[in-house]
């Protein structure tokens, strides 16, 4: 089982994803903006991080660049965004390895991608 934070403003697609991720066997923790997932992981890191990009207070760029590198994501970031600049957000992000899925995503991407983090034998921080 793997600890999992998902960061979204939007509480339909915060339910959603929690839901199905919890029917996975994951252990879920939620937060509705960058600030409040910022301060889940520096009281208890997580082994993946899936969050928004746009989102008020810390958006998910600050929020990555802040808490991946301190060590407090374990396994991997997937990045949901309906911007249009998905380019430019993987070269920023580029550095940690992060996967951005553009909104509408595929459930079953991101199950693979979920998958993929969580069953490899990484145990240290990608940072």
């Amino acid at each position: 089982m793997s600890r999992i934070l998902v960061a979204e403003d939007d509480p339909h697609i915060l339910r959603l994803i929690s839901m199905w991720l919890k029917r996975q066997g994951h252990d879920v923790l939620e937060a509705r903006h960058g600030l409040a997932a910022r301060d889940l992981l520096q009281a208890e890191p997580v082994d993946v991080l899936i969050s928004d990009i746009n989102m008020p207070g810390l958006d998910g760029l600050e929020l990555i660049e802040a808490v991946v590198p301190a060590g407090l994501v374990r396994r991997g970031v997937v990045v949901l965004t309906n911007r249009w600049d998905h380019g430019e957000i993987r070269t920023r992000l580029a550095a940690w390895g992060v996967h951005v899925l553009p909104k509408p995503f595929s459930p079953s991407r991101l199950s693979e991608l979920i998958e993929s983090l969580t069953s490899s034998d990484v145990t240290e921080p990608q940072a």
